[in-house]
């Protein structure tokens, strides 16, 4: 059998060419994305969170410092002190196991250099424990046998704990430089094979379009004039003018395309005079196949038959389909407009009680005239809320309180009317009390008024509330609350009031439990924070993950100084920022007022 070097061969021939050089461009781009998909999970792995460690570290040595500082400054109970011994004993360790699964993927010059800084740290803790063990007693600190040393130690810049904890930061810093290089070391490793892979790519895209000219024109030598002569006798066929002329025959598949293109002229003046017969709706048109085997001539008699009984049926199934599609749409128009009507019903009596609720509140210029220095930052998560804020002058004390009732929206609404409502009658009813007083006769109350049906595995109604008593005069004032705390500044330091773990409205059996009075003597200058759980409950950020408790004490010890107004627009702004494209999740409410 002779070999013909046919058109399909010379194509398969050139493309494989092509689709190996693209093959190989692939294979070296996926080999080195692997490369540096591996290169960015070690620094991922190995070197982020290694120089986090290393840092922590630094801010750990910085942080003891400052501590045992402040122990030998400070001669009475202090937090400072128990959080020195906290991070000795518990701080540092927990550091120090960090670095077990990273420092066995360090160099070996740095895995040594990191033992010797604990070796060091655990000196330094021995000094540590000695100025806590001097120090330890009242009594100790009026000895200048015993103060003034352990005061060189600490303070002075030749101490020995000063110098101690220098040399054990500069060790640090090296090691925190050291890893920095190492990782810039690695990126540039990438980088280089992402430029090695930029000029195979670049030598590859000179090749491949050279090989596809010159596929380009071994194509059009060798088919596209043959085949431009059968363009233009299929243009005429399809002109409805038969070929004069046939192709000259060839030895490859050119010669063959002619020989079944006459024959194609033949059967395609049958078929398509039967074709405009049939199209024209002369089902009885006639028609007689080539042969018994004339697989198409025999599917365009079948053709007609079918398109016969076809539109037959489609005509009934128009008629039928046009009156079932009038129905459906007349249904649908009416029960889009119900929902309309339904719809605007509800949102209607929403809005309503959205009014009902903002005439409990109190009224902006109540506000002013007894907190003129003061801000409430308010936002519903629906319209009307289950946060609410409540005011109440008496005997010349100012009644303030946050509250937080069970749920949001509608049910939220309704308990905060029950909520103020209860708060009312207690305040008229009964002489002034004491703010844990005062919650006592409100948890019995709505005890007694909410969950008086309430069985006992069902989910019972309440409240959480932060309650202030204020007299202007003598700054003295009366905190409770009900799981929501309080928090205080004063000269820039925070304090937070801590107060009882349960709500209002949730009765135990036995005896009932009494919350607990807070009496804090006021100065000038101070700064008051009640709040609901909405703001550090807001999910947001860059991973959609709460804002937190800790993070709003942070936020506050930020802008607590500046004026009221500044602090509520900071406030909305960044809550709104933290939240971005996300819901919001619960009512937020933030109080805070100022002692003239």
């Amino acid at each position: 059998m002779n070999f013909r070097f046919t058109i399909g061969r010379k194509i398969i021939l050139g493309f494989s060419v092509l689709i190996f050089l693209t093959l190989l461009a692939f294979a070296l781009t996926l080999f080195t994305i692997r490369q540096s998909r591996e290169i960015n999970d070690k620094i991922a792995r190995l070197y982020t969170p290694s120089i986090d460690a290393l840092q922590d570290s630094r801010l750990l040595i910085t942080r003891s410092k400052l501590l045992v500082s402040n122990w030998v400054n400070i001669q009475g109970q202090s937090d400072d002190k128990t959080r020195l011994r906290t991070l000795i004993d518990s701080n540092y360790f927990e550091l120090k196991n960090r670095f077990t699964t990273l420092t066995p993927q360090w160099e070996k010059k740095d895995r040594n250099e990191m033992d010797s800084i604990f070796s060091e740290c655990e000196a330094l803790w021995l000094m540590h424990r000695q100025v806590i063990d001097q120090l330890g007693k009242f009594d100790n600190y009026e000895d200048p046998n015993i103060f003034f040393p352990m005061r060189s130690m600490v303070l002075d810049e030749d101490g020995e704990i000063t110098v101690q904890t220098r040399v054990i930061s500069e060790r640090l810093d090296r090691l925190i430089n050291a890893q920095y290089k190492a990782a810039g070391a690695t990126r540039t490793k990438m980088l280089k094979s992402f430029e090695q892979l930029q000029i195979v790519v670049m030598l590859l895209l000179i090749v491949l379009p050279v090989g596809g000219i010159l596929i380009a024109i071994l194509t059009a030598r060798t088919i596209t004039k043959p085949v431009q002569k059968l363009k233009s006798i299929l243009l005429q066929m399809a002109r409805g003018v038969l070929p004069r002329e046939s192709i000259k025959n060839r030895n490859d598949e050119i010669g063959e395309m002619s020989i079944a293109l006459n024959s194609l002229v033949d059967s395609m003046k049958l078929t398509t005079e039967f074709a405009n017969e049939v199209g024209a709706g002369n089902f009885d048109s006639y028609y007689k196949p080539l042969s018994n085997e004339d697989t198409l001539g025999y599917a365009l008699i079948k053709m007609r038959e079918d398109l016969r009984e076809n539109e037959r049926v489609l005509e009934a199934k128009v008629i039928e389909r046009t009156e079932e599609v009038v129905r459906q749409k007349e249904e649908i128009e009416l029960q889009s407009r119900k929902l309309e009507i339904l719809y605007n019903h509800v949102t209607d009596s929403i809005r309503y009680a959205k009014r009902l609720q903002d005439a409990i509140l109190p009224a902006p210029a109540t506000i002013n005239r007894v907190l003129p220095d003061s801000f409430i930052l308010f936002k519903p998560k629906d319209i009307v809320s289950g946060d609410f804020y409540w005011m109440f002058e008496k005997e010349e004390h100012i009644l303030v309180a946050a509250i937080d009732c069970t749920g949001h929206g509608v049910p939220g609404a309704f308990m905060s009317i029950v909520g103020n409502n209860m708060l009312n009658q207690i305040v008229k009813e009964r002489p002034l009390l004491k703010a844990g007083e005062m919650l006592d006769e409100l948890n019995a109350l709505a005890g007694k008024t909410i969950n008086q049906h309430s069985e006992e595995t069902a989910v019972r109604d309440g409240m959480d509330l932060t309650l202030c008593i204020i007299n202007p005069k003598t700054r003295v004032m009366n905190m409770a609350g009900a799981n929501n705390p309080m928090y205080l500044f004063r000269n820039n330091q925070l304090t937070e009031i801590k107060v009882d773990k349960m709500s209002i409205g949730y009765l135990d059996e036995g005896a009932p439990k009494r919350f607990t009075n807070h009496e804090i003597q006021l100065e000038a200058g101070d700064t008051v924070y009640i709040f609901s759980d909405g703001y550090a409950d807001q999910f947001g950020g860059p991973k959609g993950k709460k804002f937190m408790v800790g993070q709003f004490r942070t936020f506050l010890t930020q802008i607590h100084t500046l004026p009221m107004h500044e602090q509520k627009r900071t406030m909305d702004a960044t809550i709104e920022q933290w939240r971005g494209n996300l819901e919001q999740v619960d009512d937020i409410l933030v109080m805070a007022f100022r002692i003239a």
